[in-house]
């Protein structure tokens, strides 16, 4: 294996690492739900908290990476990962305490899922990078698909807090893999100023479009990963719906979506390659829509036409996640890459923060998410808002250079 190889497949494995925690507690929300008494608007804030204590961190710790290795960035935050998922395992214990413990996980997030992107394009520079890029980026689902999987088979084995403790575990493993590459230095500096002017960026409209798109795009997929679970658990529970749940589980469907979510992610950057990012990202968006507003209206179905469903959902959402970031790489001016990754994962997050908190809201307002009709309003809310992916798209000039040539 040549050294960019190795690279690539390092970072890729730390980040499956340090995701194990990451959606362990929509995995087990109806869990938490039950013992903890949570209301689904409560429970849409533990789940969106995590991503806005990343939208936080993200602004000051990506925009660091322009100044200072990301690789030391990158193992403080596995470190704090780590103590966050073990503090939720010995002291979370309602809503309060859990709200806590993941925004401070989210915080970790911030500083190894974008940070990481940065230790891996500071070492590989290779004529594909889009398609490391895309490989990285994939690798998010893979993690997904990991958490909803560990959490899931140690929960019910072992009790929640031992899910907690895996993710810990595995976060410390990623530090191990981080800390054994070796520090670089970058030929490209940003200019001296204020860490924190993002004026640059938000003045470049082809950056802008993706980041602003993506905002729209994590806004779908979090409700999505934060959501399943329990959507999944409703439409099982359902008097017609039991057969073919024992086969496959919620938790299982929610496994399998992050396997399909990797291909989908990687499989979507090709296409982009191919056929024009914009055109692809636009179309994708508005089919993605569509098929959000009809969704929770499916929850009477048969259980595995819904868990088929669920997959093919995964999948369209997940076919530009990596466009939008190659993306905003791609247009992000020399010396302002971490700047520009900042912003990207600020709007990203941010809006990873609010859909699954105005999910719960919905659920809440129209009979608290025990109708079919409760449910099918909060995934029409995400469809509408997903429309807004494809204006954004109109700030990027056409054409735009691609990232790599085949």
């Amino acid at each position: 294996m040549n050294r960019g190889r190795a690279v690539i497949a390092a970072m890729c494995a730390a980040h499956v690492l340090t995701m194990v925690g990451v959606f362990a507690f929509p995995a087990l929300l109806p869990t938490f739900a039950a013992v903890w008494e949570l209301t689904n608007t409560e429970a849409g804030w533990i789940a969106g908290i995590f991503f806005a204590g990343y939208a936080l961190g993200v602004p000051v710790l990506v925009a660091l990476t322009d100044r200072h290795d990301a690789r030391t960035i990158y193992l403080a935050g596995a470190g704090l990962a780590a103590l966050a998922s073990a503090g939720f395992a010995v002291l979370a214990s309602g809503f309060w305490t859990a709200l806590g413990f993941r925004a401070l996980a989210g915080f970790a997030l911030a500083a190894t899922f974008m940070p990481g992107l940065r230790v891996l394009i500071d070492r590989y520079d290779g004529p594909r990078q889009s398609r490391a890029v895309a490989l990285y980026t994939s690798s998010f689902s893979l993690g997904t698909a990991l958490s909803f999987l560990a959490a899931g088979t140690v929960a019910e084995r072992f009790g929640w807090p031992a899910a907690f403790v895996v993710a810990a575990a595995a976060a410390a493993g990623a530090a191990v893999i981080v800390l054994a590459l070796a520090p670089v230095r970058r030929e490209v500096r940003v200019r001296d100023g204020w860490l924190l002017d993002f004026r640059p960026v938000f003045a470049n409209r082809g950056a802008m479009g993706y980041i602003l798109g993506y905002g729209i795009h994590c806004w779908e997929l979090f409700v999505l990963r934060s959501w399943m679970v329990a959507f999944l658990a409703f439409a099982l529970a359902l008097p017609a719906n039991s057969l073919g749940g024992d086969a496959v589980a919620p938790t299982t469907v929610a496994t399998l979506s992050g396997l399909v979510a990797v291909v989908a992610s990687i499989a979507g950057n090709e296409l982009c390659v191919r056929y024009g990012r914009r055109a692809v990202i636009r179309r994708v968006m508005l089919a993605s829509s569509a098929m959000a507003c009809a969704m929770g209206f499916a929850a009477g179905l048969p259980y595995l036409a819904v868990a088929a469903l669920m997959l093919m959902y995964t999948a369209l959402i997940q076919l530009d996640s990596a466009a939008f970031t190659a993306g905003a790489v791609a247009a992000a001016e020399p010396g302002r890459q971490g700047a520009t990754m900042a912003v990207h994962s600020l709007i990203g997050f941010g809006g990873g923060f609010v859909g699954p908190l105005v999910f719960g809201w919905s659920l809440d307002v129209t009979g608290g998410g025990v109708a079919i009709a409760s449910w099918g309003a909060a995934f029409a809310v995400v469809g509408v808002i997903g429309l807004l992916g494809p204006l954004a798209l109109r700030l990027v000039p056409a054409p735009l250079p691609p990232m790599s040539r085949r």
